[in-house]
Order: structure tokens, then sequence, then C-alpha cells
């Protein structure tokens, strides 16, 4: 299973994107352009020391990301006329796909999603926060198709100090999945 995100505009967001990575062992990967530099502080606040433990990689645009993007279905999470997160069947090749926090996905985005799927939400409500909605999408994605990370392994991962890593531009990868 893999995370991507089409054109962020918000730097948190995709650093709390490279936590998740990190925490649930998947790739991330980052639809260009971007509404910020990768070198913001703001993002590297937010990612912490998870950036080294991330599968993060650049694409240039659309194009690049579809060609050098591996095998598996493309699922768009939207807010628009989409199956309910609670009726969707993941396969562990998906790519969980995510719009850009201020306009969505546009039209060729949608026509190229295998499936669109939508977090059911409150009806007063508009949408969740990008990094929340992935965080959402990809435990459930993982949970179902028998993925999540085993309490085990999480627990011997804890004991003892491992170190401490940074993130920098220099930990993010510009190749294909």
């Amino acid at each position: 299973m893999r995370l991507a995100l089409f054109q962020p505009a918000i730097p948190q967001n995709v650093g709390a994107c490279i936590r998740l990575s990190a925490c649930f062992g998947v790739e991330l990967h980052v639809i260009e352009p971007t509404g910020f530099r990768f070198d913001d502080r703001a993002m590297k606040r937010a990612a912490l020391d998870y950036g080294p433990l991330g599968h993060m990689t650049r694409h240039a645009g659309w194009d690049e990301f579809r060609r050098d993007c591996g095998p598996g279905r493309l699922i768009l999470f939207t807010t628009k006329g989409a199956t309910p997160l609670n009726d969707f069947a993941f396969r562990p090749d998906d790519t969980l796909l995510f719009g850009s926090e201020s306009s969505g996905a546009p039209d060729f985005v949608h026509e190229a999603a295998d499936a669109r799927v939508v977090i059911p939400l409150q009806p007063e409500a508009r949408s969740l926060n990008l990094s929340v909605s992935a965080g959402i999408a990809l435990w459930e994605g993982l949970r179902s198709t028998a993925l999540l990370p085993l309490r085990e392994k999480v627990a011997s991962r804890s004991g003892g100090d491992q170190g401490s890593h940074r993130a920098t531009p220099a930990t993010i990868r510009r190749s294909g999945c």
C-alpha cells in the first residue's frame, strides 16, 4: 500500500504524512508542484525525526507519477460522489491518493482513479484535514488487508535508544516508485 499527495499546499500536512509513512512502513509520493519549498521549517518540524524512516518520493508532475508508480489501483479520496470508506475493499497494492487541500483533485485525476472513496462525516461538516484523512484511510487500508504492524514488532522496536534523526531535503528521493 502507498500514500500519495497531489500538489499539497501546506507543509505541515506533508510533514505529518512523512510521519505516517515512517510509522506504518509505507511509501509516500508527493506530486508537484507544491505550495511550499521542501526546505520549509514547518514541514521539518512536523516530520520531526521521522524523515530517515520514511520512504518519500517527489514527482515533478502527474505524468511522472503515473509513469513511475508501480502496479495496483489508484484510490482517490474525495468528498465528491464516492464509495464510503466503510464499504470499500482495499487491496495490498493500492495507492491512496489525496488531492490538494485548497482545490482537491482536478477532473483528470478523478478520471484516472480506479475508485473514489469518501470518509463519511456529519452532514454539517465539510471535510477533514488532509493528514487526518490520510491517517484514517491508511490505517483502515492496512487493517483490512492485514498489513498493520504487529504488536510484537512494535514492542521490540520501542526498547532502547534508536538515536536521533532529523528530516532533511537530502532524505527525500526524486525517483520512481
